[in-house]
């Protein structure tokens, strides 16, 4: 059974990248890889990494007029990448268009609140309510505009799996009982994540900066 458990390799030296990559594809499912690393490398950065045999996770979390998230994801198509990501807020015509310019074979997912965010950063945006209740929105706008799943934080994927049977749900801010927070604001232990619902887990800096990134890759995997 293919782990669910997605290293997050954020970093602009693709030496170094490539180094993780390898070093832990024993114990994860895939690589994510996101603006830091593309800006850097761009497509021909993903298919280096892709030669370590780990599915393709391309975090850009797309955000535009629909015309444009779709040209972008057209000129994507040959990466062919497991899952990309788009923002739900760019609302249901640019995530329909995006769904229709992906690879067949690329699940398309959106973001919906992203874990460094909060009831008062939300406020801050204009946004009513607290997260729980905009994931829930986002995610109902998701569905309805064809995408495969949703991004969310592991408090609220069970709410969003109740409302979307078959869909498909990312957690990030993902963090082993005992870690380092960082920036998130909304984090949960892998497990729970698990338990909670998600298809899929995004873990950063616990494994890409641990001492032994492969230890902890498998201390991890070993949770689940």
């Amino acid at each position: 059974m293919t782990s669910p458990l997605y290293v997050a390799i954020d970093t602009p030296d693709l030496a170094r990248a490539t180094q993780l990559a390898t070093r832990v594809r024993g114990h994860v499912g895939g690589i994510k890889l996101g603006l830091e690393f593309f800006s850097a490398h761009g497509q021909q950065g993903v298919r280096e990494l892709a030669h370590v045999g780990l599915p393709i996770f391309l975090d850009l979390k797309l955000h535009d007029i629909p015309n444009t998230v779709a040209s972008a994801i057209q000129a994507l198509h040959d990466l062919a990448p497991a899952v990309l990501t788009v923002h739900a807020a760019g609302g249901r015509a640019m995530m329909e268009d995006a769904k229709a310019a992906a690879h067949p074979s690329t699940r398309v997912v959106a973001v919906t609140v992203l874990t460094s965010l909060d009831g008062n950063d939300l406020a801050s945006i204009g946004v009513p309510g607290d997260a729980h209740g905009q994931v829930e929105r986002l995610t109902a706008l998701a569905r309805d505009a064809g995408l495969d799943g949703v991004v969310c934080s592991g408090f609220e994927v069970a709410a969003a799996r109740k409302a979307w049977r078959d869909g498909f749900f990312v957690v990030p801010g993902v963090r082993p009982a005992g870690g380092t927070v960082g920036d998130q604001k909304r984090v949960i232990t892998p497990r729970a994540a698990l338990d909670n619902g998600a298809s899929i887990l995004v873990v950063g800096r616990p494994i890409t900066r641990a001492d032994d990134p492969d230890a902890a890759a498998r201390a991890i995997a070993a949770t689940l």
